[in-house]
């Protein structure tokens, strides 16, 4: 057992018995979305128990999940602020939320600078970024960072964003004056502290189970002179905060009958920890495939979902795989179409440019056999395609079937159709006729 808010809070709680006054606390985002409760009430369970865990500021990304406007109001019930130095309203071209925030401990000013998932408004639902838009952030980081320097007299600079670990090392290489930079969106355990550009650039896992724990020996004129670097394992070795557990629990007592109804058994580790294709997805899209007898079945390369262990599935442990619960959706494809489709998501998972990469892990699939080459250059990465065991025919018209646009992206495709039955009840489908599933690794997407 690993993770939880309540076991979080007991190390924050510890940490800053230690070093009264000397803490910053921050969150890369990603946190009001995954888990039923928390979808179910648009975050709102989450409130309080954020609160109590008195974080200083935060990013986001699946938290535009219920619409900017429902997040800058979210924001305001925050004790702590939302940064975001590239997020703009449609309609004044102004900033969305606080670009930094300026904190005194021990005397020393430190600026924290946030930036948001570039890719909200780009490959995400549209209803993320409902009435605003995101740019990359490099420029604006550039700006900030040399105004609360000179304006703010900051002697610290210290970056929240959520563009992910190759994006920022990057960034990092183009922006001069920060100190420490703290990554996220691509779920890396950086077990040592990176330094580039005289900056320390860490990224701390995912799911809630780490935090990554920097002390910074800072000057009194505030140069960092040295530094020490932790990744934290938030495992069942930490107690719970019993206050905040008690919290926690409360949240889920509606939905805990629901939640905790057992549907059959998976004799495979369920898990989104791998790049080209993984169980968790695999169950998924064998349900969806199975329910419509389709030849390909499609998702999107999600990396978020604690993993299940082999053992008993609840229905708590279908919503966490799949949040949204969106409908299952039908369409025909051509051959052609789905070269094309996997072209372009390759590149986006693998381009050369960092900034160019988009989106999670390469798009999930059933039915097909897929060998590429990382290196080539974009448009010319697959080697081979084969669908149901056979060479793709590029004017052959196959049945698809697919969770989200994210699946079948709008351009592929055609008789797009959402039916009347979505992913959970698929997926509860599937399991109870089967009593017990698995879900191997099937080499569907290989690099050669």
């Amino acid at each position: 057992e690993a993770g939880g808010l309540a076991r979080i809070s007991t190390v924050l709680k510890d940490v800053r018995s230690e070093n009264p006054r000397g803490v910053i606390a921050l969150d890369n985002g990603d946190t009001i979305h995954g888990t039923y409760p928390v979808v179910r009430s648009k975050g709102e369970v989450l409130k309080p128990i954020l609160n109590e865990l008195a974080f200083d500021a935060w990013t986001a990304h699946w938290d535009f999940a219920y619409d900017a406007p429902h997040l800058q109001e979210y924001d305001e019930d925050l004790n702590y602020p939302l940064l975001a130095v590239n997020c703009y309203n449609d309609k004044d071209d102004k900033l969305t939320f606080k670009p930094y925030r300026i904190l005194e401990p021990h005397g020393i000013r430190v600026a924290v600078i946030g930036i948001a998932a570039v890719i909200v408004d780009k490959v995400m639902p549209e209803g993320f970024s409902s009435g605003v838009h995101l740019t990359l952030g490099e420029e604006e980081l550039r700006y900030w960072v040399k105004y609360v320097r000179e304006e703010e007299k900051a002697e610290v600079v210290v970056v929240v964003s959520h563009l992910g670990y190759p994006q920022e090392l990057k960034m990092l290489n183009r922006v001069n004056g920060i100190n420490v930079f703290l990554s996220g969106h691509t779920h890396n355990r950086v077990q040592k502290a990176k330094m580039v550009n005289d900056a320390i650039i860490i990224q701390s896992g995912c799911h809630g189970s780490f935090l990554g724990r920097i002390d910074l020996n800072v000057t009194s004129d505030g140069k960092v002179k040295s530094f020490e670097h932790k990744l934290i394992h938030i495992d069942d070795s930490i107690e719970k905060d019993e206050n905040v557990e008690e919290m926690v629990q409360s949240a889920k007592d509606p939905y805990r009958e629901m939640l905790n109804e057992s549907i059959g058994e998976t004799k495979t580790n369920l898990h989104r920890n791998l790049v080209m294709e993984c169980p968790m997805d695999n169950l998924l899209l064998q349900a969806i495939q199975s329910y419509t007898g389709a030849d390909l079945a499609f998702s999107n390369g999600w990396r978020y979902g604690a993993p299940i262990p082999k053992g008993e599935i609840t229905m708590e442990n279908l919503w966490n795989i799949i949040p949204v619960n969106p409908p299952v959706s039908i369409c025909d494809i051509t051959g052609q179409e789905v070269w094309d489709m996997m072209e372009m998501n390759l590149e986006r998972t693998f381009a050369p440019d960092p900034y160019d990469q988009m989106g999670g892990y390469v798009k999930r699939c059933m039915g097909l056999n897929l060998y590429f080459k990382i290196e080539n250059p974009e448009g010319k990465r697959i080697n081979r395609l084969f669908i149901n065991g056979k060479p793709y025919s590029p004017d052959k018209s196959y049945r698809a079937c697919y969770v989200t646009r994210q699946g079948v992206r709008p351009g592929f495709g055609s008789n797009k159709e959402d039916m009347d039955i979505h992913a959970i009840d698929v997926l509860r489908w599937y399991i109870e006729e089967n009593e017990q599933v698995e879900a191997p690794l099937r080499k569907t997407i290989v690099a050669i």
